[in-house]
């Protein structure tokens, strides 16, 4: 896990250096399209690992994933670097990354980013409602996976060819008001109102569709995250700014899991025939996710926008930058005590155990 997660970053370094180089008029089509090819091999590889966990187990899976990035190593020495190169120290890249936060062109926008990401809080009781309620097999629950990849890529694709004229406002306004429409159809679900579809088809289209809007939303974000990074410091900004994006997604994870005592939803209670309280946090969860449009302000039109915010020679403030890496640390520090009390002190929150 810790070998891969050390590729991952220094992957997204090298594209955020690259594409830094691409013309003023073409910023983003090199990150859309190494992006698309990312998410086109996770939805090759779902089918292919569904059907070997089915058929050969999970010992089978985990040697498989053991050996593929061997496979990967005799493609190293055709990536192109320049070698012996000057490596800023951790002070002064530290510096760099201090001043780069303090800027309002990076606090503004990516307060956004972390501000509308922790209200995307899910239903964490959703799936063992498909489980235990609606009777969905382990090959059915892995058939919504399979569909939610392969609709994230054509949501990736639909940016890259159509959504990449639009503003970055306008996306998320956009696919926020869609994804609200489509989290209110699980009620429906809840309620079994299908309008004659089997249960698993309804909630193929519901559940799968969500991630056709976040691979809409996905490409904004990181286009807009190379352009705030400062040059010669691509990999330690943008390894930051994806902490942000990511620790905002954690905690709202670690939230949906604190508001399963809100309500009743409970596997016992779910059996019984009592959806009232996950209907409830369905309703209370879309609503919560639909209001992360009201900070859409706070997000730059366009390029050019962000631009006139870097300009902006009064834009700085050590308060707000002071105040951004505040919160992503205790953002960081609350989801892994929650990660933790969910493993050591199961069902800590009033939860199911």
């Amino acid at each position: 896990g810790t070998g891969f997660w050390f590729a991952d970053v220094m992957g997204d370094s090298i594209v955020a250096e690259k594409a830094k180089l691409e013309p003023e008029s073409s910023r983003g089509h090199l990150q859309s399209t190494c992006y698309a090819c990312r998410f086109f091999g996770l939805m090759v590889a779902a089918p292919f690992s569904t059907v070997f966990y089915s058929t050969y187990g999970p010992a089978v899976v985990i040697k498989i994933m053991g050996l593929l990035p061997f496979c990967m190593l005799p493609l190293v020495y055709n990536l192109w670097e320049v070698r012996d190169a000057e490596v800023k120290g951790t002070r002064e890249q530290c510096g760099e990354i201090w001043n780069t936060v303090c800027s309002r062109a990076v606090w503004q926008p990516m307060g956004f980013v972390y501000l509308y990401n922790i209200l995307q809080v899910g239903n964490a009781a959703w799936r063992e409602f498909l489980r235990s309620v609606l009777n969905f097999t382990s090959n059915q629950l892995n058939a919504l996976l399979i569909a939610a990849y392969v609709l994230l890529y054509l949501g990736i694709m639909a940016y890259k060819y159509y959504f990449i004229k639009w503003s970055w406002r306008t996306v998320y306004v956009f696919t926020t008001l869609l994804n609200g429409v489509f989290s209110m159809l699980q009620v429906l679900l809840i309620q079994g109102i299908t309008f004659g579809l089997s249960p698993f088809v309804f909630a193929l289209g519901d559940d799968a569709f969500a991630d056709f809007i976040s691979g809409i939303q996905f490409l904004p974000t990181t286009i807009m995250m190379v352009h705030l990074c400062p040059a010669g410091s691509e990999g330690a900004s943008y390894a930051m700014f994806t902490t942000v994006n990511n620790s905002a997604y954690t905690l709202s994870a670690a939230i949906s899991t604190v508001m399963l005592g809100i309500w009743d939803v409970s596997k016992e209670t779910l059996m019984s025939g009592d959806v009232s309280g996950m209907t409830k946090l369905t309703i209370l969860t879309t609503f919560i996710q639909v209001s992360g449009v009201l900070f859409v302000k706070l997000l730059p039109r366009t390029k050019e926008d962000l631009a006139s915010l870097h300009a902006d020679q009064y834009s700085g403030s050590k308060v707000g930058g002071f105040i951004f890496l505040t919160i992503t640390f205790l953002s960081i520090l609350y989801a892994v005590v929650v990660g933790v009390l969910n493993i050591v002190k199961p069902g800590w929150a009033g939860e199911s155990r």
